[in-house]
C-alpha cells in the first residue's frame, strides 16, 4: 500500500501537479509512512524521473522549475513533520552547485535532509567558482564539503575545487562529498572525494565519516 501511495506521489511531482502533491503527502502521512520515506520514495524520485525525461529532452527548463514547485510543496507540508537530531548540531557542511550548473534540486535535497539531521549548512547555492568554496571554508572552519552537478560538462569543476581546497594546507583533514546525475562511485575515487547516490546516503555517508574521523 505505501509503495502505491508514493508511486502515485512521484507521478505527481513528475507531473507537475502541486495540488495532488499536497493532498498525497498528506495522506502519506496519514498512513503513517515516515516524513523520509516520503521525501526519497516520493518526492526525491518524482524529481528524479522529471530528470529523465529532461536528458531525453521531453522536458524542458520551464518543466523542470514546475515540477520542483511542486516538489517544494510537498516539502513545505513535511517541514512540520520533520524531526530535528540534535545531537549532531555543530558540525557544520559547506555545500553548493559547482561553477556552470545551475541545476540545485539535488543540492537543495541533500541540504534540507542534512539540516533535518542536525549539522549547520552552509549553502552556496549554484553555479559556485571554486575560490568561493574555499573562502566559505577558511571562514567556517567546516570539515566536510558538498559538491553537486547534473552535467558531466561541469564534473572537472569539482576537480577544481577539490585542488584547490587541498592547495589552503589546512590544519586538519577535510572530508569531500560530490553527488549528482553524471558522478559515479569510481569518478569519486579518482579524484579522491567520497559519493552519495541520493540525499539519504549522503546524511548516513557525514556520519560514517564523522565517525571515522572520531568526530
Amino acid at each position: 500500500m505505501n509503495s502505491e501511495i508514493l508511486g502515485r506521489l512521484a507521478a505527481a511531482v513528475r507531473d507537475m501537479d502541486s495540488e495532488a502533491v499536497v493532498a498525497l503527502v498528506n495522506d502519506s502521512l496519514e498512513m503513517g509512512i515516515t516524513p523520509v520515506e516520503v521525501i526519497h520514495d516520493g518526492l526525491a524520485r518524482g524529481m528524479e524521473e522529471a530528470g529523465v525525461l529532461f536528458e531525453k529532452k521531453e522536458y524542458f527548463i520551464p518543466e523542470i522549475l514546475l515540477c520542483s514547485d511542486a516538489m517544494q510543496a510537498g516539502l513545505a507540508v513535511l517541514a512540520p513533520h520533520l524531526v530535528h537530531d540534535e545531537g549532531k548540531e555543530g558540525e557544520t557542511i559547506v555545500i553548493g552547485v559547482v561553477e556552470g550548473d545551475i541545476h540545485d534540486i539535488g543540492k537543495n535535497l541533500v541540504k534540507m535532509m542534512l539540516e533535518v539531521a542536525g549539522y549547520q549548512v552552509i549553502d552556496l547555492g549554484r553555479d559556485v567558482p571554486a575560490p568561493a568554496f574555499v573562502e566559505a571554508v577558511r571562514e567556517t572552519q567546516a570539515r566536510f564539503v558538498c559538491l553537486s552537478t547534473l552535467m558531466s560538462t561541469t564534473m572537472r569543476q569539482m576537480e577544481n575545487v577539490i585542488e584547490q581546497l587541498l592547495a589552503e594546507k589546512l590544519p586538519y583533514q577535510l572530508k569531500i562529498m560530490v553527488g549528482g546525475g553524471p558522478v559515479s562511485q569510481d569518478y569519486a575515487d579518482r579524484i579522491g572525494a567520497s559519493y552519495a547516490e541520493n540525499a539519504i546516503e549522503a546524511v548516513k555517508l557525514i556520519r560514517y565519516l564523522q565517525k571515522e574521523s572520531g568526530h
